[in-house]
């Protein structure tokens, strides 16, 4: 039987994996239990398993502008220790990482071999953990690059959203970004699946299928949370300047996962009505 660990299992596709690996042999670590930036605690903790899925990252954008240094040690340094620890016990390696990997300039999806080109500090520290992790465990490892994730388990903007529409009667939301509202219940299956096949070590895209912008994502929430999508208002990045700068094409290709037989995650809005349907706006 395979033996599982989850690093970062608090976190809302922490949560989402611990579901999708209900009735198998799970290790799930918060931050509180394992520090991935401890190398022999990371040791200790992956011996004895055959898979590593690596859900902790430093996820604050703006404020890693200022702690680069703390942002590299956990999704860099940690990333590889985790690595370091599945190649020492034979296990396979999965490793979260993002779209911020990319310049953001792009106009066609971003190919899982396009070469990293980071346009801030989480982008560049994501981006150091995936080629960490690849030369430490190259023939075990996974990386699985997501965006715009969203679960019932954490913070995210579309439960934000629908907490704005409780104290505002418009909302104002950017129209010049583009990438893939993610559900992290589909990452957590698709996760799985990628072990489950066996599939061939290397780079993946998990974002649900299509695109739109971040009023297009507003807008579906609007409407999958019983309200008036014309509450929403288009802007633009200007009017939300931020110290990190945001990627305005965040789309990802899934070649990869045709390459390895398997078949790419659902359309985003199919995913957004089940993550309703399973509760995602209920407090």
């Amino acid at each position: 039987m395979t033996r599982y660990l989850i690093a970062g299992a608090a976190g809302q596709l922490g949560t989402d994996l611990r579901k999708a690996l209900a009735g198998r042999d799970v290790t799930a670590l918060t931050r509180a239990d394992l520090d991935v930036t401890d190398r022999d605690a990371v040791l200790a903790a992956v011996a004895g398993h055959d898979a590593v899925i690596n859900a902790s990252a430093y996820t604050k954008v703006d404020d890693a502008e200022t702690h680069e240094d703390e942002a590299y040690a956990i999704n860099a340094l940690g990333t590889e220790n985790l690595a370091v620890a599945a190649a020492r016990n034979e296990a396979r390696f999965v490793t979260l990482s993002t779209d911020y990997v990319f310049d953001g300039h792009a106009t066609t999806p971003y190919a899982e071999d396009t070469p990293r080109d980071p346009i801030n500090a989480y982008g560049r520290t994501k981006a150091a953990g995936e080629e960490l992790a690849l030369a430490a465990h190259p023939d075990g490892t996974y990386v699985v690059r997501t965006a715009w994730l969203y679960g019932a388990g954490g913070a995210n903007f579309a439960k934000t959203m629908v907490k704005l529409a409780a104290s505002h009667e418009t909302v104002s939301v950017v129209d010049d970004q583009l990438g893939q509202p993610t559900w992290t219940g589909d990452l957590a299956a698709q996760i799985v699946a990628l072990l489950d096949a066996d599939a061939p070590a290397g780079v993946y895209h998990g974002t649900n299928a299509g695109e739109t912008s971040w009023y297009g994502f507003a807008r579906a929430v609007f409407a999958q949370a019983g309200l008036d999508p014309e509450r929403v208002k288009p802007t633009d990045s200007a009017t939300f300047v931020r110290p990190a700068p945001r990627p305005s094409y965040s789309v990802l290709g899934h070649d990869g996962w045709s390459r390895a037989g398997l078949s790419p995650m659902r359309p985003w809005e199919d995913a957004l009505a089940a993550a309703a349907a399973e509760g995602l706006f209920a407090e």
